[in-house]
C-alpha cells in the first residue's frame, strides 16, 4: 500500500491541549473529590488515558494545598527515580525549588548491599537531612515507599505532602496500603492496586505546582 504524503490530525498543540482537557473533565466522574484535588485528578487522567484510576484514588487531608504551600515556601521535590525527576516541569515550581533524586549517590550502592534491600529504598535514607517540610513523589518504586514509611515511624522529619505512585506487580499496591494504615497524619494522595509510575508521580507534582489546568 503506497504511503500517503501526509496523514490528517490536529497538529495545533494549543487546540490539542484545550481538547483533550474538555474530554478529560466530560468523561471523569469527579463529583467525589474535593475542588483542588480534582484540578490534580484531572492532570492524572491526562497523564495516563484512563478516567477509571479516579474510583481508585485515595488521600489523607487537603494534600493539594498542603503540597502547594510547600512548594511556595521554597520545599524542595524528593523523587525516587530520575525519570520522575526529569517529568517535573521546572517552569510550573513557585519557587525555582530543587528537585533532588539520590539514587545516582555514591553511596547507594554500598548502602543497599549493607541492609540488603533496593538502591531505591537505600536512597531513601539520604533524603533525611531535606525531609522536613518536603514534598515526597515515588513514582517507582516500592521499597522506596515502604522505607520512607518505616523512617516517619521512626521519628525521621515530616514531609509537608506524600505523593505515592509507586508502579507493579510486586508490593506497589501492598506498599501503598501501607501507607493509607499507617495514620501517619500527613497529606498525601496515592493510587490504590498495581497502576502507577513515574509520569502519573511526574503530573501529580505539575498539577499541585501549577493549580487548575
Amino acid at each position: 500500500m503506497p504511503v500517503p504524503a501526509s496523514y490528517d490530525y490536529l497538529r495545533d498543540p494549543g487546540e490539542i491541549t484545550r481538547r483533550s482537557f474538555n474530554l478529560v473533565r466530560a468523561e471523569t466522574d469527579l463529583s467525589g473529590l474535593p475542588e483542588d484535588l480534582a484540578a490534580v485528578a484531572v492532570r492524572l487522567v491526562h497523564a495516563c488515558g484512563l478516567p477509571e484510576i479516579v474510583g481508585r484514588l485515595a488521600w489523607n487531608g487537603p494534600v493539594a494545598g498542603a503540597a502547594r504551600s510547600a512548594l511556595a515556601a521554597g520545599a524542595p521535590v524528593l523523587a525516587d527515580c530520575r525519570m520522575l525527576a526529569e517529568g517535573v516541569t521546572r517552569n510550573r515550581l513557585p519557587a525555582d525549588n530543587e528537585v533532588l533524586c539520590t539514587l545516582q549517590d555514591p553511596a547507594v550502592p554500598e548502602l543497599a548491599r549493607c541492609r540488603a534491600t533496593t538502591r531505591s529504598a537505600a536512597a531513601i535514607e539520604l533524603w533525611q537531612p531535606r525531609l522536613d517540610g518536603a514534598v515526597v513523589a515515588i513514582g517507582n518504586a516500592p521499597t522506596a515507599l515502604y522505607r520512607l514509611l518505616e523512617l516517619l515511624h521512626e521519628g525521621a522529619p515530616r514531609p509537608a505532602a506524600i505523593l505515592a505512585f509507586p508502579v507493579g506487580f510486586v508490593g506497589a499496591a501492598e506498599s501503598k496500603e501501607v501507607l493509607i494504615e499507617a495514620a501517619l497524619d500527613i497529606p498525601y494522595l496515592t493510587l490504590r492496586g498495581r497502576l502507577g509510575g513515574s509520569a502519573l508521580a511526574a503530573a501529580a507534582v505539575n498539577a499541585v505546582a501549577a493549580g487548575a489546568p
